[in-house]
């Protein structure tokens, strides 16, 4: 049984980073330019044992607003607006590869939004067959790449997942968030039971390794028991995975979420036994706590990884495909390489532009210092270990454990000491070891080794971590 301290869980509830980077996508800034970020992807071209590929496209239109969606995305139903959109992911993709060695391979394609299949079938298989046509991918018998992709089941045909399948997609992710009524209904997403279960039965249908379906707890109106149906009816499906994500009601940042009235918003202790009783339910069916908001099978390959300690984390969250470089293409997406952050302009027009004149198209980006390699390694191996070892680091990056992260070790309210006193973390003279309930709370144990807090530079406005 997976032990929640309740009272000592909400302690710990404070605005903080998800960490899928670090630095945080805040610090980035527009004084990196592309020829930085072509110097870089220049840079990773040269030298033995070169690192495979990491493939994400932006997709970015959808049909209907969620009133709940934190993503970057654009409402239309314009054919013709989606079509140009595809021409000049296609023209990005052509100056990308003027700059990457043909034969480096791609072990991992993902396609996110958005909504990739607001695109009809057709124009899946324009986009997938230019991408296939421009990049080499590993073959099956190499391990072959893990090319997976979200779909909305709301508009969903079988002719769509055709569509993926004949272009090479094997995984698929469903976003499900809740099946109560009342629910769907406060965040404009009317999904019912039965679609879901009819994608998921094409899905297996039709062959694909692995499903995921993501849900959301700390919606409106939820209660512990309205959403421990939803998740029995979860556990009757099966998924492969699961998404177990904290809602962050951030109407600053996100206008349409003040769509979203606080008041129907489940109060904290509510929320916390919803995540409580969720953890309980998924692990006594038989699904391994991957950590923080993630769930899988016990044979699948991120409960394989997180065993081997081989689990990586990245923009689309955790991940078994670590030291890949990442090449992300769209609108708003974030390129990431050995040294650098990148990342893509907003909006269409300046996204078109840029492409119109044959300019990679970025923004802002972000350049790695010493002192962010440190500490991106430790907040990593925190995020996907769930323990340290100061020995190896010290090895790696020729420091004193103790001395660099002084701070951090010894930091009083709300820091790694009394995080022991809690029994989230175990310290020693060796490392760090994070304990069940520490999983939950793993964006503040991170918090601690965060040099941008902890020199007071992060002035950004975060969800809260509870």
């Amino acid at each position: 049984m997976f032990e929640i301290d309740l009272k000592k869980y909400k302690k710990y509830d404070k605005p903080g980073p998800r960490y899928t980077s670090y630095p945080t996508a805040p610090q980035f800034n527009e004084k990196f330019t592309q020829e930085d970020y072509i110097d870089e992807i220049v840079k990773t071209n040269y030298g033995n044992n070169l690192p495979d590929l990491s493939l994400y496209f932006h997709l970015p239109y959808c049909d209907t607003l969620c009133f709940f969606c934190g993503c970057n995305m654009l409402i239309t139903r314009n054919r013709d607006r989606i079509k140009e959109y595809i021409k000049y992911v296609q023209k990005e993709i052509d100056l990308l590869r003027t700059y990457l060695l043909p034969d480096r391979k791609v072990a991992q394609h993902h396609w996110g939004g958005g909504t990739p299949t607001h695109l009809n079938p057709d124009e899946i298989d324009l986009l997938a067959s230019y991408i296939n046509k421009s990049f080499e991918f590993k073959e099956s018998a190499s391990g072959g790449s893990e090319n997976s992709c979200e779909i909305d089941p709301r508009e969903l045909t079988k002719a769509h997942l055709e569509a993926l399948k004949n272009s090479g997609f094997n995984r698929i992710s469903m976003g499900v968030q809740d099946f109560n009524d009342k629910v769907q209904k406060a965040i404009n997403r009317i999904q019912p039971e039965d679609i879901t279960r009819q994608a998921v039965e094409w899905v297996r249908e039709l062959g694909y390794q692995s499903i995921n379906l993501d849900l959301i707890y700390g919606l409106p109106f939820q209660t512990a028991k309205s959403f421990a149906d939803t998740v029995d009816k979860i556990i009757d499906i099966s998924p492969d995975r699961i998404a177990l994500f904290n809602y962050a009601h951030v109407p600053w940042l996100k206008k349409h979420m003040a769509l979203i009235h606080q008041e129907d918003l489940p109060i904290p202790e509510v929320k916390l036994e919803i995540l409580k009783s969720s953890i309980e339910q998924l692990t006594d069916a038989g699904y391994v706590f991957i950590g923080m908001d993630h769930f899988a099978k016990p044979d699948d390959e991120l409960s394989i990884a997180l065993k081997e300690k081989k689990l990586y984390r990245n923009f689309q969250g955790y991940s078994t495909n670590a030291g890949t470089d990442l090449y992300a293409l769209g609108i708003t997406s974030i390129s990431q390489l050995k040294n650098i952050y990148a990342q893509n302009y907003k909006t269409e027009k300046e996204y078109y532009k840029s492409l119109d004149d044959e300019i990679i198209p970025t923004a802002k980006g972000y350049k790695l210092s010493e002192d962010d390699h440190i500490r991106r390694e430790v907040i990593m191996r925190l995020m996907c270990d769930f323990e340290l070892d100061f020995k190896s680091l010290e090895e790696k990056f020729h420091i004193n454990f103790k001395d660099y992260f002084a701070r951090g070790l010894n930091s009083g309210e709300g820091g790694l000491r009394e995080m022991q006193n809690d029994e989230l973390v175990e310290l020693s003279d060796d490392g760090i070891k994070v304990k069940d309930m520490g999983r939950l709370l793993i964006r503040n144990i991170a918090m601690n080794f965060d040099g941008y807090i902890e020199r007071k530079e992060d002035k950004a406005k975060y969800s809260r971590t509870v």
